[in-house]
C-alpha cells in the first residue's frame, strides 16, 4: 500500500475524483433544475397540444354540425323552390287555359257578329230585289189612277202602323 500511497499518480486520481465528486455535488441542483425546467417546458407544450386537438375537435363538431344544418336547408330550399315552380306551373297552365277560353269566346262572337252582319246584308239585299221587281212591276202593270189609289191607301195607313 506504500507503493500506491507514495505515487503521485494516486494523489492525482483522488484529486480528480473529489473535483468529479465536488463538481457533481455542486452541479447535480442546476442540471436537476435544468432538467426539471425541461420537463415543465415539455409538460406545457403537452398541455398546449392536447387544449389545441380539444381545441380543434370542437372546432370540427362546430363545422360537422353547421354543415349539416346547411346540408337540411339547401334541401329546404330546394323543396321550397320545387313547390314554388309547381305553384307557378299549375297557375300559369290555369292561365293559358283561361286565356284560351277568353280567345275561344271572343272568336265564337266575331264568328256571330259576321254571321249576323252576313244574314243582314243578304236580307238587305233580298229586300232591295224585291223592292225594285215590285217597281218595275208596278211600273209596268199600274196604271196613273190605280197608283194613285194604292199611294192614298198607303199614306191612310200610315198612322195606324206608326202608332
Amino acid at each position: 500500500m506504500h507503493e500506491i500511497i507514495g505515487n503521485p499518480e494516486f494523489f492525482v486520481s483522488i484529486a480528480v475524483i473529489i473535483g468529479f465528486l465536488g463538481i457533481a455535488w455542486k452541479a447535480s441542483p442546476m442540471v436537476a433544475g435544468a432538467l426539471d425546467s425541461r420537463a415543465a417546458k415539455i409538460k406545457a407544450e403537452l398541455d398546449e397540444a392536447r387544449r389545441l386537438r380539444e381545441d380543434a375537435q370542437r372546432m370540427l363538431g362546430e363545422y360537422q354540425r353547421k354543415q349539416r344544418d346547411a346540408l337540411k336547408e339547401a334541401e329546404q330550399i330546394v323543396a321550397l323552390a320545387r313547390g314554388e315552380a309547381e305553384r307557378a306551373a299549375a297557375q300559369a297552365a290555369g292561365e293559358l287555359a283561361a286565356a284560351l277560353e277568353r280567345r275561344q269566346a271572343q272568336a265564337l262572337e266575331k264568328i256571330a257578329l259576321a254571321e249576323s252582319k252576313a244574314a243582314a246584308e243578304v236580307r238587305n239585299t233580298v229586300v232591295d230585289l224585291a223592292v225594285a221587281a215590285v217597281r218595275r212591276m208596278l211600273a209596268q202593270e199600274l196604271d196613273a189612277a190605280r197608283r194613285s189609289r194604292l199611294i192614298d191607301d198607303a199614306i191612310a195607313e200610315l198612322p195606324r202602323l206608326l202608332h
